[in-house]
């Protein structure tokens, strides 16, 4: 919700006020093609429609956000379960080290890591994301 540039971890937390879920997808093909080469993977991450997200949800509405969980259904079938608590490194963290490389700025959207169960999802899937039971997302792939 603002600009910051070597934020410190105790300051993080006054760098944003919004939380989301958002999908991170991969075109495992691309993927595969280019790691056969020793090339980057950026071109299997970013592609039209490679990283929707839901709705937002302002953090003063949780208690603790080091213990939110988070949840991905495909067809209602639940793929993904998670909590912040298990993250690898708390979101302070996350954005006071992010900060010290690139400067931070408004609508910037940072995807914080994924939990167990990536998996292909095929046409006609419907993927619903969840922040405790509340649905943020929703989409059919094409």
């Amino acid at each position: 919700n603002k600009t910051g540039k070597h934020i410190a971890n105790k300051f993080a937390n006054n760098y944003y006020d919004q939380l989301s879920v958002g999908i991170d997808f991969t075109a495992r093909d691309i993927q595969e093609n280019l790691k056969k080469c020793q090339h980057p993977w950026e071109k299997s991450k970013a592609f039209d429609g490679s990283a929707p997200i839901g709705e937002f949800v302002n953090k003063i509405e949780f208690d603790n956000i080091q213990d939110i969980n988070f949840k991905l259904s495909i067809n209602d079938e639940i793929r993904q379960s998670g909590n912040t608590k298990n993250m690898l490194f708390p979101i302070n963290k996350i954005i006071s080290y992010i900060s010290t490389y690139i400067t931070l700025k408004k609508g910037d959207i940072i995807f914080t890591g994924t939990p167990c169960g990536v998996g292909k999802v095929n046409t006609g899937d419907i993927l619903k994301g969840y922040i405790e039971d509340r649905k943020l997302l929703e989409l059919k792939v094409k």
